[in-house]
């Protein structure tokens, strides 16, 4: 009975030998990181999000949470790295295996400094990955919606591509998105005031891809472009470690500069040791311009295009012959009691029309889906009976991309002289975006959003006077036709000046809205008139509050690729004031030389107080 007693002695002498060598093993790795040193290791600095502020040093983007593991993680790299060591090689099995899922990211990293591939033990991981079963990764870019503040100026979000994916199955891939998430139902007003001072949360989420197709292709009706990015199989995983990471991560999300496509970058840096996206962005991130970066690092294949649901009717409308629109419109209502009198191809166009106009209002105008559904599968079935191809052409794709076009910040010199005073020099910027003027090539055409567009006037004498700075210059004229009724709106808010007594120019400040119709083609002959309403406050109005209202109304034209020209102008009465009118007519012409360059020519009219006519030649650098 001796021989098994000294062999159960044995085994549990070889098991706490080897538990042993796996504890001295852990404090040994534990002790041969540098953490002075790989505290400062940039893609330390990127799995933790820290960026370095003035006078406070390296601060996480991160919300103070549970994402960190130091009390004080933060704003302190490396007590958080000490602390992740900590847990990562704890002596205790458990708290390092929790440690080890809960931080794949961090783990895997410093387990590569010394030569060695992570071993992780995490089945809720493991699952999560084969779900998604990666092999790479494509940015979305849905264009401008002017509808939500907060995609005024596009989006950008991941979706992760599998392994057996193919065209058809793009859409039950799994989308990476980041978005503001309000805890209160704030009007849109409200909105983007809490969104540019970073009042709301931002958070990572996955979902499948179709839902955000539906959410902007459908029912925003905005066009999708998709670019592949160059990133290997284990470039990838190195990325969806780390989001595993940041699932409880909370961010303060701002419109401007921490957004949406800002977190994207960050994330996306993840990707390699020695990629650094977010540099380009210290002070804005516009959607378009971060795919412009991902592009300038090669990291973009060329983007497919998905066409938005109203641009797909659209496209059909315009090319159907407009004698068969009575009988679109009766097919859409049920009625086929005329398609009868046409041929073939003409019976497949209007079934094919009527059952794409039904299905897009079923989305925009929340029809009643029972009734709707029936509508829509008969015309389905009397398609069916045609045994011919689609009578329309596919939907081309703009031939230019977004990031292919102007960038959206902008510096303007130029020349002006006015009726009133000498030849003057004008400094101009602009923080972002577009304006209806500037080339349309990349952007939604007849949208503009301009945020402190400025201009400075220097005069003979080198004195230097602030001519205009408006905080915001917005305008969607999406054109009605017999397909959309469109409402055409515009917002203007901040400073100029305007011809008040004794022939010199008096300032103030005003806000400016309007609301009305556009006719034509975006990309042609574009025309749009407003009701305007107005108020103005300053030394122009003897600092009382003057109102005004009336009409706003202009002409745009696209004359092909490169020229742009504009006859624009307002009339509102005024009350409260000594003035009788604002009346402003502005001729324009703008040459687009390059995506970086244009020339632009401008006559204007002002009557306030006085008359003025200023002509002025500027060139604008975009950037």
């Amino acid at each position: 009975m001796v021989f098994p007693k000294l062999s159960v002695i044995a085994i549990f002498g070889l098991l706490y030998s080897l538990h042993s060598a796996a504890l001295g093993a852990s404090s040994f790795d534990h002790e041969r990181f540098d953490a002075t040193t790989l505290a400062q290791n940039p893609y330390w600095l990127k799995l933790g999000h820290y960026l370095s502020k003035p006078l406070r040093g390296s601060v996480s983007t991160i919300r103070q949470g549970r994402f960190f593991l130091a009390q004080d993680g933060k704003q302190n790299p490396y007590a958080e790295l000490v602390a992740t060591i900590e847990h990562l090689y704890s002596r205790d099995p458990l708290v390092a295996e929790r440690a080890q899922c809960q931080y794949p990211a961090r783990y895997t990293w410093l387990e590569s400094l010394h030569g060695r591939s992570a071993r992780l033990n995490c089945p809720e991981l493991e699952r999560w990955r084969s779900v998604l079963d990666p092999e790479g990764m494509t940015l979305v870019f849905p264009t401008a919606f002017m509808n939500n503040p907060s995609s005024m100026f596009g989006h950008t979000l991941l979706r992760v591509d599998a392994k057996d994916q193919t065209r058809n199955k793009e859409l039950v891939a799994f989308a990476i998105n980041f978005a503001a998430e309000p805890e209160t139902q704030d009007n849109p007003a409200l909105f983007a005031l809490k969104g540019l001072a970073g009042s709301y949360p931002g958070r990572f989420t996955v979902m499948p891809y179709y839902r955000k197709v539906r959410e902007y292709n459908d029912m925003e009706s905005r066009d999708i472009w998709e670019y592949r990015l160059a990133l290997d199989t284990r470039e990838v995983n190195r990325v969806l470690l780390h989001l595993w990471e940041m699932r409880d991560a909370e961010f303060d999300y701002y419109f401007l500069d921490e957004n949406c496509s800002y977190q994207l970058l960050a994330l996306l840096e993840l990707a390699r040791d020695d990629l650094s996206l977010i540099k380009d962005f210290p002070l804005q991130a516009i959607p378009s311009d971060t795919v412009a970066t991902l592009a300038n690092n090669n990291l973009l294949a060329t983007p497919r295009y998905r066409a938005a649901f109203g641009t797909r009717l659209l496209h059909q409308f315009n090319e159907i012959d407009p004698a068969l629109m009575n009988q679109v419109i009766n097919a859409k209502h049920g009625d086929y009691d005329s398609l009868g009198q046409v041929s073939l191809v003409q019976r497949a166009a209007i079934l094919e029309l009527a059952y794409e106009w039904l299905n897009f209002e079923l989305y925009d105008k929340g029809l009643e889906r029972d009734g709707t559904a029936k509508r829509l599968t008969r015309l389905l079935h009397e398609r069916s009976k045609i045994a011919t191809g689609s009578p329309f052409s596919p939907v081309q794709a703009p031939r230019v991309s977004p990031e292919l076009g102007h960038g959206s910040a902008r510096v303007g010199l130029g020349v002006q002289g006015n009726t009133h005073s000498h030849e003057q020099v004008t400094l101009e910027w602009r923080a972002a975006y577009h304006d209806v003027l500037d080339s349309q090539a990349g952007f939604i055409p007849g949208a503009q959003i301009s945020f402190l567009d400025s201009q400075l006037n220097i005069d003979s004498n080198a004195q230097a006077r602030l001519e205009r700075m408006y905080l915001v210059d917005a305008m969607a004229l999406a054109p009605s036709n017999r397909v959309f009724d469109s409402l055409a709106w515009n917002v203007r808010s901040g400073f100029d000046r305007k011809p008040g007594m004794k022939d010199a120019k008096q300032s103030r400040w005003f806000f400016q809205g309007g609301a009305g119709k556009a006719w034509g083609r975006s990309d042609k002959l574009h025309m749009y008139s407003l009701l305007s309403a107005a108020g103005s406050h300053g030394a122009l109005t003897e600092h009382e509050v003057a109102a005004g209202g009336g009409v706003e109304a202009g002409i745009l034209y696209q004359a092909g690729a490169q020229h742009r020209a504009g006859l624009q102008g307002q009339y509102l009465a005024l009350l409260n004031t000594d003035a009788e009118q604002d009346a402003v007519i502005t001729a324009s012409w703008n040459w687009a030389v390059n995506r970086r360059l244009a020339l632009r020519s401008q006559l204007q009219y002002q009557h306030w107080h006085t008359e003025n006519t200023s002509m002025k030649l500027t060139a604008y650098f975009y950037y």
